[in-house]
């Protein structure tokens, strides 16, 4: 008898395929479709918003050093992070065939002010460069997500679950920059999602687990604390690829064995991956450590003369140490503090995610745990960033939500665990949802880094609950110079701009108004909101006596000075 299979296969009497087979063709090229969409939307987003934005604060340094590492091999510069995303953003710099001076010996922030501004080079064409290959590995981040959440529950999953990446706020702002946070953070996500993989076919997909996992260690150095969990999650792979095949006669003892020995393997080749990253930069690692770098003692020290890294990356972390020692400030619900608040992140993200991702983050974090069949994932999707989160709570710079940037990634995908809810309105629900956080998304652009969702009123309103990289990151000085050339034509200006940009090579003729009396400022004060933001005597004084009358891509306010 033919079997089931063979009966649907066949054709029918009119020669047409079969229905059923029909429809399935059909629905893999929609589900194509649908990720093109997807991602294309995405891309659109980045790339007219990496065009419009001027270098944020970070950007020039590690643009700045991707250039040094291009024409100099040397790792003189940001040493305070590992190089591979420097080398990512350096990738797109090969073409720019740019004017650099290799003499040029200042500090790390004016290394990259010299490239983009003093060395006849077109800055714009130079950050779209530098921000390029970051939104090429952005898109290639959500097509992990998709492919993550098909694995747990198919492609409708894995739509739901690409879609609030896609339409994630921060993910495009921090995705369209050419920063580390979003890199880091993808290989991670790439790195479990191989391990997961990794349960049915453990030597194609360890190998890649280990080349992802170093990846993210030579990007940012925060990566370290998601290892212990990485390495424990490949002793649960093999495990289980050892009980489901002809190993599963074998004891447990033994597939413990198998699985520490495997997990020995992915560190070394993290750890391989991490040295290449130097040596590609300079294969001789002419590095010497500062004379002005402290050292630093009790534990952490310890931890430091035992990791199997290079020189140079030891003291990087050594240069992050000493930064988290510093008594530093906040902003968060309209009130300036000195020091961190645990609850500053969380509140952070209550305040930055679409409410439609906040409540599907929620209903698929509960049904990974209560469907059974979705339990084994809990360990893959769920800890590994609740471990990040524990320890980035913990740290002194109460700056933004790039640094939990992780959370819309993973959290993406345990939201896809919502299509194995066997509710009657789950489906619609779900649908509505993810609609809503489409049309929050969509009526932010192009302002999505000062993105709030509407329960705190909206970009427009989120400098008053949030400063720095949540709000304002320098970004929108090309938006004041044609905001002043358009309304303001020939009025005096008074900047307070906090940012990486140089006012005057926009056409900003300004004065600081810190530099003289308030009896002295009149006319138009312009004032970056994260400056307003931590505001005090004498500018605090400035702007209470001043009439705002203008904001500019929710970053920058204008005010009127009698």
């Amino acid at each position: 008898m033919p079997s089931v299979a063979a009966a649907r296969s066949a054709p029918s009497g009119t020669g047409r395929p079969d229905r059923f087979d029909r429809l399935r063709r059909h629905r893999r090229w929609l589900f194509g479709l649908v990720v093109v969409a997807l991602l294309g939307q995405m891309a659109a987003a980045m790339v007219s918003t990496a065009l419009r934005q001027t270098p944020t604060i970070d950007e020039p340094v590690y643009v700045g050093t991707a250039m040094v590492y291009l024409r100099e091999h040397s790792l003189r510069y940001n040493p305070e992070h590992p190089p591979l995303g420097k080398l990512i953003i350096g990738a797109g710099l090969l073409f720019a065939d740019a004017r650099f001076d290799p003499a040029f010996t200042g500090s790390q922030g004016a290394v990259g002010r010299h490239l983009l501004y003093e060395s006849g080079n077109d800055p714009g064409r130079l950050m779209l460069l530098a921000r390029l290959p970051m939104i090429l590995l952005t898109l290639l981040f959500g097509l992990v997500v998709y492919l993550f959440a098909g694995d747990l529950v198919g492609r409708v999953g894995g739509s739901v679950a690409l879609a609030l990446y896609a339409f994630s706020p921060d993910v495009i702002a921090h995705g369209s920059l050419a920063t580390l946070d979003v890199p880091a953070s993808g290989f991670l996500l790439t790195s479990v999602w191989l391990l997961w993989r990794a349960r049915r076919r453990p030597l194609r997909y360890l190998p890649l687990a280990a080349v992802a996992l170093g990846a993210a260690l030579a990007t940012r150095m925060s990566a370290l604390a998601a290892v212990p969990v990485l390495l424990l999650l490949v002793v649960v792979s093999v495990w289980y690829a050892g009980r489901r095949s002809d190993l599963g006669a074998r004891t447990g003892a033994r597939l413990l064995g198998l699985g520490a020995a495997a997990g020995v393997g992915v560190g070394l080749v993290a750890i391989a991956v991490v040295w290449a990253s130097y040596l590609v930069v300079d294969p001789r690692l002419g590095w010497a450590t500062p004379e002005n770098l402290r050292a630093v003692h009790g534990l952490r020290g310890l931890a430091l003369d035992w990791l199997p890294f290079p020189q140079p990356y030891r003291d990087g972390m050594r240069f992050q140490f000493l930064i988290e020692d510093k008594t530093l400030s906040g902003f968060l619900f309209g009130r300036h503090y000195r020091g961190s608040r645990w609850y500053y992140l969380p509140a952070a993200m209550l305040v930055k995610t679409p409410l439609g991702a906040l409540a599907l983050w929620l209903a698929g974090t509960v049904a990974l745990v209560l469907v059974p069949r979705l339990r084994a994932v809990v360990p893959y999707v769920l800890v590994p960033p609740a471990v990040l989160l524990a320890v980035a709570v913990t740290g002194s710079r109460d700056f933004g939500v790039r640094y939990v940037i992780f959370l819309p990634m993973f959290l993406a995908v345990a939201a896809a665990a919502v299509v194995a809810v066997r509710w009657r309105w789950a489906p619609a629900v779900t649908g509505a949802l993810v609609l809503f956080v489409a049309v929050s998304s969509l009526s932010t652009y192009p302002y999505y880094l000062p993105y709030s969702n509407e329960a705190f009123g909206g970009p427009a309103r989120t400098h008053r609950h949030l400063h720095d990289s949540n709000v304002d990151w320098g970004q929108d000085l090309g938006r004041l110079a044609d905001r002043l050339r358009q309304r303001y034509p020939g009025e005096r200006v008074w900047l307070v701009y906090k940012g990486s940009g140089v006012p005057s090579y926009y056409g900003i003729v300004a004065a600081d108004p810190l530099k003289v009396p308030p009896s002295e400022v009149h006319g138009l004060l312009v004032v970056s909101n994260s400056r307003v933001a931590k505001a005090g005597p004498p500018l605090s004084t400035l702007i209470e006596s001043s009439r705002p009358i203008d904001q500019v891509g929710h970053s920058i306010t204008i005010y009127r000075r009698p």
